[in-house]
């Protein structure tokens, strides 16, 4: 399995498959490459690149939780892109991996070709982080991949509406790992503590700033109509400051489409058309 080692000496996971111009695939906080499982089929056109985050999927954890940082992750993606020989890549970044974008457009601005944010700005809602606080660093409660597909279509159904059980199934094996004495996580659960000493400690900056360096970058934002992270007004206002801004709203998603929903392809293939 592909491998490559950050200049902080971490073991990190990658996939890297298709031919055609790179596309960089970043997934969501706790999730790993398989967030783009979904969108693969579409993509035959392109070379598809996907990472775990270090302390994610089959990337080793570190042991300083402080690492789990933005700066730190997109440190993480530059050598990435160092180890493949890339100069330059188009981003398709999903909720943390479109603030790893943006953080990569104030760094490294040369590296990207286009960036598609998925269901992720500069403003988020705090019902949604509050959401995410509730479930991120905890052990699951359900023990089969069966019982966590219905555990999530119980608790996703209202934002998602009419998706099947095998899709959560999907969801559930791509988040958890089965063993004989029940599920547990694929990330590493001292996330959460780096969240909160991070949070504690005031260290979110102006996202807007990390945004507006996209300005001159081909940029597109895709948005779960039910989505209780990224908000119409803040989408309104993303467009304000970038002109060129391209975007659309998912009907029946909320925090995050799956990206191969007819609108989230159609920005994804106009993004890749403009880079």
């Amino acid at each position: 399995m592909p491998f490559f080692s950050t200049n902080d000496g971490k073991r990190l996971y990658f996939e890297d498959s298709g031919s055609g111009r790179p596309v960089l695939c970043l997934a969501g906080l706790t999730r790993n490459s398989r967030d783009f499982s979904f969108l693969a089929p579409h993509m035959t056109d392109w070379r598809m690149i996907a990472m775990d985050y270090r302390g994610r999927g089959q990337s080793e954890h570190d042991s300083d939780h402080g690492n789990y940082s933005l700066l730190r992750e997109s440190q993480d993606v530059i050598d990435l892109l160092d180890h493949l020989d890339l100069d330059q890549v188009t981003v398709i970044g999903t909720s943390r991996g479109g603030l790893i974008a943006m953080t990569l457009a104030t760094t490294h601005p040369k590296r990207l070709a286009a960036v598609v944010l998925n269901d992720v700005g500069p403003v988020f809602n705090p019902s949604g982080i509050a959401k995410i606080m509730e479930y991120v660093g905890k052990q699951p409660v359900s023990k089969t991949y069966d019982e966590a597909a219905h555990a999530l279509q119980h608790m996703m159904g209202p934002q998602f509406p009419g998706i099947s059980l095998e899709r959560w199934r999907q969801m559930a094996e791509f988040q958890n790992q089965e063993t004989t004495e029940g599920l547990t996580l694929r990330y590493d659960p001292a996330l959460r503590t780096a969240l909160l000493e991070q949070a504690a400690a005031g260290a979110i900056p102006d996202m807007w700033i990390f945004f507006e360096a996209l300005h001159d970058i081909p940029t597109g934002v895709i948005r779960g109509e039910n989505s209780d992270l990224l908000s119409a007004q803040t989408l309104a206002e993303m467009q304000n400051r970038h002109p060129g801004l391209i975007s659309a709203t998912v009907p029946d998603r909320g925090h995050v489409p799956f990206l191969d929903e007819p609108q989230s392809l159609g920005v994804i293939r106009e993004v890749l058309d403009a880079a």
